[in-house]
């Protein structure tokens, strides 16, 4: 596969083609081809093609509203079929989101190294989809066979405008949050008697971590080149942006590890002065 010449004329086009591309293992099989050739420098210029506003998902799963989601009980085998198939359909998502970041933010003058992040993120997300996936296949089920929600691409369109957004809310705050989430869920899968899926989710929750870090790395990098004061900005964008809620607890020691200083999300924690309806309530006003 390797030998003959890359067939994509610069990194954003080829991360268009995986946006643009429906079946969830032929995504998977571009992006570990795309980044070998990018890491390998047989694709070379970053270039300029625009992406989709929505990528092309395959039939099914049928996606519903969040609040539309059954509850996921682990402790049982249909429980853990939810809760994977869950987790999987975010790691589909999120490797449309990093080949998004890729090709949408072009104009930004960004150096290589930001490029590199990037398709590395790429490439563990499409991982992660394939192992959660050949996962629920021993678990007697497969991806699309469940209802999904659309919410992570949400946040990429309210962001589609502005990178230092899109840092904001997709890394700094959804991939951050499973840095809360998944130490508990690792355990709680240990308790049931699942050590298959919780070694999965702790392999998960582990390369999750560089991810935040390049988030908070970039998203401190263009603050600086704009002039801007990063936690301040941060606070701004996700009470303009972001229509969740920041939940405690968070966990210190993983976001720590990223980089990500308490200073960034403990203010707009949900019970803190300037929870989440508040500094909603004040953006609106402003």
């Amino acid at each position: 596969m390797m030998d003959r010449e890359p067939e994509w004329a610069n990194l954003a086009s080829a991360a268009v083609k995986v946006i643009g591309t429906a079946d969830p293992d032929d995504k998977v099989r571009l992006t570990v081809e795309i980044a070998s050739l990018w890491r390998n420098r047989r694709l070379r210029v970053v270039g300029r093609c625009r992406p989709p506003n929505h990528p092309t998902r395959p039939a099914h799963p049928e996606l519903c509203a969040p609040g539309e989601m059954p509850r996921r009980r682990k402790g049982t085998l249909a429980g853990r079929q939810a809760f994977v198939h869950a987790i999987a359909h975010i790691e589909l998502n999120a490797i449309d989101l990093a080949w998004d970041i890729v090709a949408r933010f072009t104009d930004d003058d960004l150096p290589t190294a930001f490029y590199d992040d990037w398709v590395q993120v790429a490439l563990d997300e499409a991982l992660h989809f394939q192992v959660l996936r050949q996962r629920l296949r021993a678990l007697g089920t497969d991806y699309g066979a469940l209802p999904a929600h659309n919410g992570l691409w949400e946040a990429a369109e309210r962001t589609a405008d502005d990178l230092l957004a899109r840092l904001a809310l997709v890394p700094m705050v959804l991939e951050a949050r499973g840095l809360d989430t998944t130490p508990r869920a690792v355990r709680d899968l240990t308790e049931f008697g699942d050590e298959d899926t919780a070694s999965i989710l702790e392999r998960i929750g582990r390369e999750e971590v560089p991810h935040v870090a390049a988030g908070v790395q970039w998203f401190e990098h263009i603050c600086k080149r704009r002039h801007l004061d990063p936690i301040p900005t941060f606070h701004k964008l996700v009470r303009q942006r972001f229509a969740g809620n920041i939940k405690p607890p968070f966990n210190r020691d993983l976001r720590d590890a990223a980089g990500m200083d308490i200073g960034y999300y403990e203010p707009l924690a949900v019970g803190a002065e300037g929870s989440s309806n508040e500094v909603n309530r004040r953006a609106a006003e402003s």
